[in-house]
């Protein structure tokens, strides 16, 4: 069902739907298991569910949310009202430029298909005591993933995809936050993206060594090692951004924004898929498409140091257009028979 179909089908179906919930008959439907890239060539699974469920979802959410949003911590920046990446880009960059330059980046393991169940039902339980709406939940998390035609039955995980997902991830993180202030620790969080600030190195390893067990042993996280380590700024990035030296003389320590290579190397890999002279599409598509990839990319850096990253850019999609406009040219030539081609 689409959800332009989803008016008409409740306008018939409200009463049966709303008695099936509150009786507990209600049976939530399969979600569909969906491989989205990722960028290096990997995949991230996502769980979609049907319309129906993704409504519902989005009512309980909307509900059960501002019970929790009022203990939510202030550097937890990732899918709350009023927080954004930019936010935690930037509280990031003031830890840094006060001296707590050596940081503890923690990479979380698959962290939405890692979720204990029980342990994410007992957190919600405790701002939410309704029965149904606890149900509902629990038959969301439960509800078997369709991949490639097969049902598969999940006994742990976040569906990463519902509506419901973001707040629930922020709940099961809220843990981490919480003993992160009990330690008077500096940190930013952004979803299961976060990173600890520190002084000293030995600091940061005392520090990422006792977060690693609290993880593992109290909220059943898995860590990434090859993707965890203790950083100094440059070589550190977060949310795209990275971090490098002013340069500026009197000014030691400081750091300014710069787009971080892995940001800049995906946008580089759009453009030259939008400009790639197999995708058949017309030079005004091509120029418009453009215009609004580099209208997000712009709005997104716009805090950045990319004055040089701009020229690079606009000496690059001249170049690229030239060669679109050359190898149209070249096909609309024919073969005449005598070992000629004329432009047609």
């Amino acid at each position: 069902m689409s959800v332009g179909q989803l008016k008409s089908y409740l306008d018939q179906t409200r009463e049966p739907l709303l008695t099936s919930i509150l009786n507990h008959s209600y049976v939530a439907q399969p979600i569909l298991g969906v491989e989205v890239p990722k960028g290096e060539g990997k995949t991230r699974l996502l769980g979609v569910p049907t319309v129906i469920d993704r409504m519902l979802q989005q009512a309980a959410s909307q509900v059960i949310a501002p019970r929790f949003e009022l203990e939510f911590k202030d550097h937890s920046y990732g899918f709350r009202p009023k927080k954004n990446a930019h936010q935690a880009v930037l509280q990031s960059q003031k830890y840094i430029n006060e001296g707590y330059q050596h940081i503890v980046d923690i990479d979380l393991k698959n962290f939405f298909d890692e979720v204990e169940h029980y342990i994410i039902l007992q957190l919600v339980y405790r701002k939410v005591k309704c029965p149904t709406t606890l149900r509902l939940i629990r038959l969301w998390l439960r509800a078997p993933m369709q991949i490639g035609g097969e049902l598969v039955k999940r006994r742990k995980g976040i569906p990463q995809g519902s509506p419901l997902s973001p707040l629930l991830s922020n709940i099961m993180l809220h843990e981490l936050d919480r003993e992160l202030e009990r330690r008077g620790l500096k940190y930013v969080r952004y979803a299961d993206d976060f990173s600890i600030y520190t002084k000293t190195k030995g600091e940061a390893r005392k520090v990422g060594n006792s977060i690693y067990e609290f993880l593992r042993d109290k909220l059943k996280l898995p860590i990434n090692r090859a993707k965890s380590g203790i950083r100094k700024p440059v070589q550190f990035q977060l949310l795209g951004f990275g971090f490098v030296p002013t340069y500026t003389k009197g000014e030691r320590g400081i750091y300014q924004l710069v787009v971080g290579k892995k940001g800049w190397r995906k946008f580089k890999q759009t453009l030259k898929s939008i400009t790639r002279k197999t995708i058949p599409m017309s030079l005004q598509e091509r120029i418009h498409k453009l215009k609004e990839i580099q209208r997000g990319w712009l709005n997104y850096f716009r805090m950045a140091s990319i004055q040089s990253k701009l020229k690079e850019i606009d000496s690059w999609i001249r170049n690229r257009l030239r060669y679109c406009i050359w190898s149209a040219s070249w096909r609309r030539r024919s073969w005449n028979g005598k070992g000629r081609t004329l432009f047609v």
